[in-house]
């Protein structure tokens, strides 16, 4: 029950992701992408601190440690995607970012000797084809937004692989607290540097990054946490990949954007990636299994 939790919380969590497209571009008309980076952290780290103030007396030196080192990779990864996206198309930053997919396992090889699920890895390279069919628009060469949208990706699966790892010994509220508050620490130090203090109060803008802090950040990192505690760091990293689909679904609905046969593709190949990582083709052996006997 527990793994249907989990599974349900980043489920959620990639719907309002794929919904908050909208939202960061309304945003960036009012405000700079490194002004967004800072509002929308210090709106999640209050809001969290207000409801959850009596978690607080549970932190740890380990959770401040942890926390520090989650908020570090979100915050140098929402930084390489925003300004990869300057320098390449949106296609090809939202495929590039997509790839923390195939990514995450590896870090688990990589580092800490940890086997492959083959079902799980195959779903994670099924589900990178699917991103690249849903929203890839080839251009030619290959350029400096491209490296750090590819960059990006790196970060964000660091970011999902030691969510798992973490959240299995620390209070995932706690963690979320903390990573939030180390995301605002640096983004008001790097607004700080930039000269960019002053804020607009203009009411579309506003209500744009409120969105973004409330709903893109707060309940979508606190679920992402909470849930990873129940699934793996491979399968938490496919199913929030659907991001991408959610995006399309949104962007159908709400901005009137014709579906093609190529979305369908991508959309079927993502799914497909879920329930392969899911069911490990279980259904098979057990339909093989009938006709046998």
């Amino acid at each position: 029950m527990k793994k249907y939790i989990g599974e349900i919380g980043l489920i959620i969590t990639a719907i309002i992701w794929g919904s908050g497209f909208v939202g960061s571009a309304m945003a960036l008309e009012t405000y700079t992408p490194y002004q967004i980076l800072a509002g929308r952290f210090l709106i999640g780290a209050l809001l969290l601190c207000a409801v959850f103030y009596k978690k607080l007396k549970f932190m740890t030196k380990s959770v401040l440690l942890k926390g520090t080192i989650l908020g570090v990779f979100l915050y140098i990864a929402f930084t390489l995607q925003t300004v990869g996206l300057q320098f390449t198309t949106p296609s090809k930053n939202a495929f590039l970012t997509a790839v923390n997919v195939v990514i995450v396992p590896f870090i688990g090889l990589a580092l800490y000797k940890r086997k492959l699920d083959i079902f799980e890895v195959m779903g994670a390279f099924l589900a990178m084809f699917g991103v690249a069919i849903l929203s890839l628009q080839w251009s030619a060469g290959v350029n400096i937004g491209d490296f750090l949208s590819f960059c990006c990706a790196i970060a964000f699966a660091f970011h999902i692989f030691y969510t798992s790892q973490f959240v299995k010994n620390e209070d995932p509220i706690v963690l979320t607290i903390v990573q939030m508050a180390a995301a605002t620490v640096i983004g008001f130090v790097v607004v700080l540097l930039k000269g960019e203090m002053a804020f607009s109060m203009e009411p579309g803008g506003l209500s744009s990054l409120l969105y973004l802090g409330i709903f893109s950040t707060t309940i979508a990192f606190l679920l992402q946490t909470v849930a990873q505690k129940f699934i793996t760091e491979t399968k938490a990293a496919i199913i929030l990949s659907t991001e991408s689909l959610w995006g399309m679904v949104f962007s159908v609905i709400l901005l009137s954007e014709v579906l093609t046969i190529k979305m369908g593709i991508g959309a079927v190949l993502i799914l497909g990636a879920i329930i392969l990582s899911e069911t490990k083709l279980s259904f098979m052996a057990k339909n093989r299994s009938k006709r046998v006997t």
